[in-house]
C-alpha cells in the first residue's frame, strides 16, 4: 500500500504540479493556452468571458477544479508574476499586493502575443498529440 501510494504521489507530482523544463508551464497552463487558440482568442480578437474560457478547459481538456483552471489563467494574465504574460486580461485580475483576482464572471481574456508565438506552429505535428481523458 505504501508502495503505491508514493508511486501514485510521485505521478502527480511529475505531471500536474512541476512545470515542464522545456517550456515552464505545467500541463493546465498549456490546457488553457490550447483551448484560448482553439476557440480562436488571438491578441487581435475581442475578449471573451474568463468562465467561457474555463467551461472550454474543463470540458474538453483538464478533468479537475474549475478554480485551478481558473488561478492558473489569472496568473498567466499578471504581469508581475510571469516574465512574459500569456493571457491579456480585462478585469481584476489580482494584484502584487496579494489581492485574488474578481470572478471568473466578472474578467474576460484572449492570448497575448507571445502565447501566440508559442503556439504558432501547434498544427506540424512536431509534438505528439493524445487524449487525456
Amino acid at each position: 500500500m505504501q508502495q503505491s501510494y508514493l508511486d501514485y504521489a510521485m505521478s502527480v507530482i511529475v505531471a500536474r504540479a512541476l512545470p515542464d523544463a522545456r517550456d515552464g508551464m505545467k500541463p493546465v497552463q498549456r490546457r488553457i493556452l490550447y483551448a484560448m487558440y482553439d476557440m480562436g482568442l488571438r491578441p487581435d480578437s475581442a475578449f471573451k468571458k474568463s468562465a467561457r474560457i474555463v467551461g472550454e478547459v474543463l470540458g474538453k481538456y483538464h478533468p479537475h477544479g474549475d478554480m485551478a483552471v481558473y488561478e492558473s489563467m489569472a496568473r498567466m494574465a499578471q504581469d508581475f508574476s510571469m516574465r512574459y504574460m500569456l493571457v491579456d486580461g480585462q478585469g481584476n485580475f489580482g494584484s502584487v499586493d496579494g489581492d485574488p483576482p474578481a470572478a471568473m464572471r466578472y474578467t474576460e481574456a484572449k492570448t497575448h502575443s507571445p502565447a501566440i508565438e508559442m503556439l504558432n506552429q501547434i498544427d506540424k505535428n512536431t509534438v505528439d498529440f493524445g487524449s487525456n481523458f
